[in-house]
């Protein structure tokens, strides 16, 4: 058996020194370049072992691009890039090269709607003309937009590897699959979950099995108090998890949704699998100056792996350059994990002491390795990607820790990341040293949060997990367009009511919202913020 590479000083600078890049937590506008590309904009990337009943054998990938959505946003609303391709790719070998991508393609289909107006057929303006039935083909006369897409795997090197066909739709044949439209309001769309769940299908991955995909509008599941973080941590974090308002609650986001069959993803006796997602456009879109070229005359302009990597690791001079880089190119960057900056800033800031130990091997072990004994190949190249283990079972929603493996949750980020991990706060725990001995990173055990919570409870136990998307009318119906959406703490107050009550805590249905009882209450503070050093 290949022995694990050792954490040792020598070993990690070695390793950075040819292929280093860390991450942190999330990625809305990121870079200079592609915050004028809302379209191709990678913002969250998640992938778990799906905790859906009779589903763990899958993995679930989620990418989400075009972020901020206002529900609002007509009369265009948010297509897609026909243009773009996007990506998915698995390193199912540990050496920072892809040997599987899942290739998205949309094409928007404008009908051309007309409306006689005093004898003459004039085009209309909005995206429809009438209300949207529950099924992707009903009412199809009234839609002036109807978005499409295809699915196709590529073996290999994504652009010399092997092309396969399609894949096939096998809810109702062929190779092309309907994406549910925006949720423009409760008038267009008076059952709106029914319809968009009308839109997952079962899709075949050749040989090795079938799973599902969907390609559609999501509530945005990221949870995060931007403009305190921002505007120089203007916050307290060292208060409540849940002091903080999460601005992305009341914002959109397009989802790409993937659930795949264990035996699809893995590759002999290794179970780990990285990946990330990208996406790319083609030369002569003429907007694509900064991306890094691919084959025939594409360019990359948006990459993502573990989050919020290029918003607050990444210096601003290289974010450009980090989206259009891959991750067996990733030591140009390594200076940004042996000298991160945003201890030194929560120093600067608070006075609260950044860790005095470099370069920081614990970043490289977390990020870029995986942990020996939970994510790390059994050979790997050091590169910035998500990690999974596929052999670890996944927890139950239920019994799901937010502060992942540092709160003994094996089954959560940085294994992997699924909708509720509170990626931010664990972000700046490790960053501050959560990992290293107290002597070294004095402020490393400090609760420090950013005052936006979010649970496994605030979403669906299946597939796709993120929630339905906001209408954009009317205001009452929970839109941020005048209100306010209502917060994780909000959504989980039921729940500890009924904790509270002696009962069982209850989970709302994806597709009926009626009650079900759940078998376990929600993980404590307490555990969620207890460190496991046994295992990291």
């Amino acid at each position: 058996m290949t022995k694990r590479i050792a954490l040792t000083t020598l070993a990690i600078a070695t390793a950075l020194a040819m292929n280093a890049m860390p991450a942190d937590a999330s990625s809305h506008r990121e870079a200079p370049l592609i915050a004028g590309m809302p379209k191709v904009d990678g913002t969250d990337f998640y992938m778990f072992r799906s905790y859906e009943e009779g589903r763990e054998d899958h993995v679930v990938f989620i990418a989400n691009y075009l972020p901020l959505q206002d529900a609002y946003g007509g009369p265009n609303y948010f297509q897609l890039d026909p243009l773009a391709t996007y990506e998915i790719h698995i390193d199912n070998t540990g050496n920072a090269q892809e040997d599987i991508t899942f290739v998205v393609q949309v094409q928007n289909n404008v009908q051309n709607l007309t409306i006689p107006v005093d004898g003459v057929d004039v085009a209309v303006p909005l995206s429809n003309i009438g209300s949207f039935g529950l099924t992707p083909t009903e009412n199809d006369g009234v839609k002036n937009v109807i978005e499409t897409y295809t699915v196709s795997r590529v073996e290999g090197r994504r652009n010399f590897g092997k092309r396969l066909t399609p894949l096939q739709n096998l809810t109702v044949g062929g190779t092309t699959f309907r994406k549910p439209f925006d949720n423009i309001g409760e008038k267009s769309f008076p059952e709106y979950e029914t319809y968009a769940n009308n839109h997952i299908y079962d899709i075949r991955f050749g040989t090795c099995g079938d799973g599902r995909v969907f390609v559609g509008q999501r509530n945005d599941g990221f949870a995060v108090n931007l403009g305190e973080i921002f505007d120089l941590i203007n916050t307290d974090p060292l208060g409540p998890e849940d002091a903080g308002k999460n601005v992305l609650a009341d914002q959109n986001v397009t989802s790409i949704a993937l659930e795949v069959p264990v035996s699809c993803l893995t590759s002999g006796s290794e179970p780990v699998i990285g990946a990330w997602t990208t996406a790319t456009l083609p030369l002569q879109a003429g907007r694509a100056q900064a991306g890094t070229r691919m084959g025939q005359a594409r360019f990359q302009v948006s990459r993502l792996g573990a989050p919020l990597v290029n918003e607050v690791v990444i210096g601003l001079p290289d974010k450009d350059s980090f989206n259009a880089s891959h991750p067996s190119d990733d030591g140009q960057f390594a200076t940004y994990v042996t000298n991160p900056t945003l201890p030194a800033l929560i120093e600067i800031l608070f006075s609260a002491p950044a860790p005095d130990q470099y370069p920081r091997t614990d970043l490289v072990a977390a990020f870029l390795t995986g942990v020996e004994g939970l994510n790390q190949p059994m050979e790997v190249t050091a590169s910035e990607m998500l990690r999974l283990n596929t052999a670890i079972a996944p927890t139950a929603r239920a019994e799901q820790a937010n502060m992942g493996v540092i709160a003994g949750d094996v089954a959560g980020f940085p294994n992997g990341r699924r909708p509720g991990d509170d990626v931010v706060d664990i972000a700046l725990r490790v960053m501050m040293g959560v990992l290293l001995p107290e002597d070294v990173a004095p402020a490393g055990q400090l609760p420090l949060t950013d005052g936006a919570a979010v649970s496994a409870l605030d979403f669906p136990a299946a597939f796709p997990y993120l929630n339905t998307p906001l209408p954009g009318s009317p205001f009452s119906a929970g839109t941020n367009a005048v209100g306010t959406a209502p917060s994780a703490t909000q959504r989980r107050a039921a729940l500890a009511e009924s904790i509270g009550n002696g009962s069982k805590p209850t989970e709302t249905s994806q597709s009926t919202g009626t009650a079900t009882p759940e078998t376990s209450d929600q993980p404590t503070a307490s555990r969620r913020s207890h460190m496991d050093r046994d295992i990291l």
